[in-house]
């Protein structure tokens, strides 16, 4: 905990401003993995390998991950940084253990908690989740600390006007919730319901038209307070102009955020499956063999650190613009994660090896005068290294091959 704190303070230094808002997005991913002393494994849906009408399940572990969305000078989209990781167990996989089952929202708010109590007020928080983390016990506990949350919402959600003022005479206990308003369903149905067309900031970092229709409602589920958000209603448009039949709903819990920020903001929660992709291909996610309690649960959390702080080092090393490997058969414009590991590896490496050669050469300079006196030859300083054109040749090619 004390790691994400400063690796959570580190980042916010070295990317956001006092002024910008503070976006955090959080996500499952599993690590497939099997044996018998592994603890927290359990059978978990597999996004990956499942589609909308076959459901893939796998053996593994369950990581939930918190992570910070920041500018970075060499990439147009946002990069999801993490600095929270835990495992999440199953419901059985509790019980068996005889511990409390907290499931992701439960540990969401807990990490969330600990943010708000680490900064303070200094900075507004805003929540981005998928459908997974739109539970209202979430959504009540961000309300109550003043963080702003953006998610997706179900179709079939039970909306409701804001109650009518009461008669001062009235006894009982005051309502909740007032009129109930038409579903989100009926709302696409309806001829009448007024689209408005956009071009909106699109995953991949493309623009792309869209229709919204937008309002505000209380959202009440059974058991918890009705929540008041903005809902969104968006449906994509064919190349003839025609709205797609697929439609989506999103929503906010600040009804001040107009539709396209709300879309837009939530369309970046894409870039923590980006960062997903890119431990896994370049810092060996899912590839470890540790089996005991406290080596999985510290290495997978490390592994996801150094991403953030291999990011930190290239922002602290190319403020600017970061060397971008090209090849003559494809033009690179933006650095992905495989590009800052090489940059700060040659840099470092570099670093030692300038070291090396310096104290080689002292090195050399001393056996020099030994052999002076003997036969009256020099040495020069390349004859006890090797040649510096074949060093840069390798140390290039360890960088950005390997």
């Amino acid at each position: 905990m004390r790691l994400s704190k400063v690796l959570l303070l580190l980042i916010l230094e070295m990317f956001l401003e006092p002024d910008q808002p503070l976006d955090l997005v959080a996500d499952e991913t599993l690590e497939r993995r099997r044996g018998k002393k592994i603890t927290y494994k359990g059978w978990f849906c597999d996004a990956v390998r499942s589609s909308h009408s076959v459901v893939v399940t796998a053996l593994g572990i369950r990581w939930l991950c918190l992570c910070v969305l920041v500018s970075t000078p060499w990439s147009r989209r946002r990069w999801a940084l993490p600095f929270f990781t835990v495992p999440v167990c199953s419901e059985k996989n509790c019980r068996k253990r005889n511990r409390a089952f907290r499931g992701s929202a439960g540990l969401t708010i807990d990490a969330l908690i600990k943010v708000r109590h680490w900064l303070g007020d200094r900075y507004k928080i805003r929540f981005i989740g998928d459908g997974g983390f739109s539970k209202m016990e979430l959504i009540h506990f961000n309300k109550s600390l003043g963080i702003t949350h953006v998610g997706r919402l179900n179709i079939t959600a039970a909306l409701y006007d804001a109650p009518g003022e009461q008669p001062a005479g009235k006894r009982g206990p005051k309502p909740k919730k007032g009129v109930r308003q038409l579903s989100l369903k009926e709302r696409v149905l309806d001829v009448g319901a007024y689209w408005d067309e956009v071009d909106l900031a699109w995953y991949g970092g493309q623009n792309k038209k869209v229709q919204l229709a937008t309002g505000t409602a209380l959202w009440h589920v059974s058991g918890h307070d009705p929540a008041p958000l903005r809902w969104v209603l968006v449906r994509s448009m064919d190349d003839q102009g025609a709205p797609d039949q697929r439609v989506a709903a999103f929503f906010s819990t600040d009804l001040n955020m107009t539709a396209e920020q709300i879309v837009a903001l939530y369309a970046e929660r894409w870039n923590i499956e980006v960062f997903f992709e890119e431990v896994r291909a370049c810092l060996g996610f899912e590839t470890q063999r540790g089996w005991s309690d406290r080596t999985i649960g510290r290495s997978t959390p490390c592994l996801f650190g150094i991403f953030s702080f291999v990011v930190i080092l290239a922002k602290r090393l190319f403020p600017k613009s970061l060397p971008v490997r090209q090849a003559a058969w494809y033009s690179k414009e933006e650095a992905t994660f495989r590009d800052v590991l090489s940059a700060v590896r040659e840099h470092l490496w570099q670093y030692g090896i300038e070291k090396g050669i310096e104290s080689c050469s002292l090195f050399t300079k001393h056996a020099q005068g030994g052999q002076n006196n003997r036969d009256g030859a020099s040495l020069d300083d390349d004859q006890c290294l090797i040649s510096r054109h074949l060093l840069a040749s390798l140390q290039d090619m360890a960088c950005y091959v390997a």
